[in-house]
């Protein structure tokens, strides 16, 4: 079991990131969360097997069409969150 949380720059709000990271994550089997920042970052934690994680990670690196990718941070996490599911957080 992998987690990570990662932090997408750039155009990446109002072009529906978060929307679609739930999507990635959801078809990939992938569990936690992702919330637009008051500094126009988006901010997300991703739980799951860690293939399926990394399949997320790159689809963010790119986003949805509209965005404009121009950094992503990825770092671990302390260990298994127990997500149920993923969710949009507002």
């Amino acid at each position: 079991m992998a987690c990570s949380r990662i932090l997408v720059s750039g155009k990446v709000q109002g072009v529906f990131f978060r929307q679609m990271t739930r999507v990635v994550a959801e078809r990939h089997g992938v569990r936690g969360w992702v919330r637009n920042l008051d500094d126009g970052r988006v901010e997300a934690v991703l739980e799951g097997d860690g293939g399926a994680v990394g399949e997320v990670i790159s689809w963010a690196r790119a986003g949805p069409a509209g965005s404009r990718v121009s950094g992503i941070e990825v770092s671990r996490c302390g260990g298994p969150c127990g997500f149920a599911g993923f969710e949009v957080r507002y």
